[in-house]
């Protein structure tokens, strides 16, 4: 069960143009906002990484302008934990449970919650937040990471299970976020 106290968000690579071509982008893009407006509601800690930023382009427009507050991990590995910066900022967040969206879903976002799990962390792919530029690859992704311990979530189900109380200061903004 996710606990508010000990989840974060890892957001992964959401891009230049490649973040116009994965499947379904308009919509990744929406799910994703959202997700991100929820976890800030929540004062979960978001990680936020660019893969090359200056060879693939910076973090889509709709998405930076959501976290203007930080400043994105750089990384060169697929996997963010080959980044120290991010291996640092991890730990110092102390949260053990993470939920993950981003692009692509078969190869950095997989190669970064596969590592995460080997480290001991409890992993969540936000299913509705993660895309690929093939629908297979996303899929075959989401496969292999469940054979390997992580677990799925959708943006309803992992906000709602975050918030966990109706009467919660947060929920009605919860709530208009997925209406």
């Amino acid at each position: 069960m996710l606990c508010r106290k000990n989840t974060g968000l890892i957001l992964v690579d959401i891009q230049g143009k490649l973040a116009d071509i994965v499947y379904d982008s308009d919509a990744l893009m929406d799910q994703t906002a959202k997700l991100i407006q929820g976890a800030q509601l929540l004062n979960l800690p978001i990680l936020w990484l660019e893969q090359t930023p200056d060879k693939i382009g910076s973090t889509q427009a709709q998405i930076a302008n959501l976290m203007a507050s930080q400043i994105p991990i750089k990384k060169h590995t697929f996997s963010a934990v080959g980044a120290a910066e991010f291996v640092a900022a991890l730990e110092q967040t102390g949260v053990e449970n993470w939920l993950i969206c981003g692009i692509e879903t078969h190869i950095c976002v997989y190669q970064t919650a596969m590592q995460l799990l080997e480290l001991g962390y409890k992993v969540e792919v936000v299913v509705d937040c993660v895309s690929s530029r093939s629908l297979f690859n996303k899929e075959l992704a989401i496969t292999k990471l469940l054979a390997n311990g992580a677990s799925t979530s959708s943006l309803e189900m992992c906000l709602y299970e975050l918030v966990a109380d109706s009467t919660a200061p947060e929920f009605k903004d919860i709530l208009k976020l997925t209406k």
